[in-house]
């Protein structure tokens, strides 16, 4: 009952997320043409992002990415709207996970695992997860003021079995879940800009001083859990490929004490690699540290 209620509510991004991927890429195109052409959506933060992050870049090149970078966003869109109807086989093969043994070894060492990513790739697919491990997955999100695209969100991005947690309830709920001996994937998207009031970490990224949400770190400790970093890849359109990378796992070998530099590094790497596929459009730098962040000497 519940179901029908919601494709009657959410019936007309049901009904578009019916169409073959090959047609939504139709739709993409199009769409690519009016919000880069017409609307114009957000792209004086694109430029002004892209050409902070890569001053060595030719003014050629920048404007080449940020147009591959629309292109992008608008299948990544369609992509996300395809999660409504598409069916278990087809997400796995679109949607490999390259390394998924590190998940089955945490679990069997009974670890619960953060799952520290970001907006590249396409981060809505990680609700396929639950297809490829036995951690009970969980994403952490911020309710949205349309309580009608909050509930689709949540709706799509809980289609394989997520639970949808708040933000400001996330530490508690994973207190919870440890309570109840249940081992849990967690998602965090941690390259958001922190709110003036929030704990935050200055950390060099992308050729200046950018601020991290805190706190995550502290609390992974807390819980002893393991922190892994999904590298996404765009094989093809439509193709992505995810290797898991651990960030920390408590063991001083394999685990770098800072996590929120750890982080950063490894997004770095992975926005270079394909620059188009992160959230450029995002308002990312808002301030600025009042010191100058004290840079590791070289050597």
């Amino acid at each position: 009952m519940n179901n029908f209620i919601a494709h009657i509510k959410f019936s007309p991004f049901f009904l578009l997320s019916l169409l073959p991927l090959r047609v939504l890429y139709l739709i993409s195109d199009a769409g690519f043409l009016v919000i880069f052409y017409l609307v114009r959506l957000r792209r004086p933060v694109t430029f002004e992002n892209l050409r902070g992050s890569f001053p060595e870049k030719e003014m050629k090149e920048i404007r080449k990415i940020e147009k591959k970078y629309y292109r992008h966003f608008c299948d990544l869109f369609l992509e996300s709207v395809k999660l409504l109807s598409i069916d278990k086989d087809q997400i796995k093969k679109r949607f490999e996970v390259k390394n998924p043994e590190i998940l089955d070894h945490y679990y069997s060492k009974d670890k619960s695992v953060i799952l520290y990513t970001a907006h590249i790739g396409n981060w809505e697919w990680l609700g396929s997860l639950p297809l490829h491990t036995r951690h009970q997955l969980v994403a952490f999100y911020q309710a949205q003021k349309n309580k009608y695209f909050d509930a689709l969100m949540n709706r799509l991005r809980g289609r394989f079995g997520c639970i949808m947690v708040e933000s400001k309830r996330g530490y508690k709920s994973l207190v919870d879940f440890a309570d109840q001996k249940i081992h849990t994937l967690t998602i965090i998207v941690g390259d958001q800009c922190p709110s003036r009031n929030s704990s935050k970490q200055w950390v060099p990224f992308l050729n200046r001083e950018t601020a991290f949400l805190g706190g995550a770190d502290r609390f992974v400790k807390k819980l002893n859990q393991v922190v892994i970093f999904p590298v996404i890849k765009k094989v093809k359109r439509g193709y992505y490929q995810v290797e898991l990378r651990i960030l920390y796992d408590g063991s001083p070998d394999r685990s770098d004490p800072d996590i929120i530099k750890a982080y950063s590094r490894e997004l770095e790497s992975a926005i270079i690699s394909s620059p188009e596929q992160w959230l450029w459009s995002h308002r990312r730098w808002k301030e600025f540290p009042d010191e100058p962040y004290p840079h590791e000497s070289e050597g």
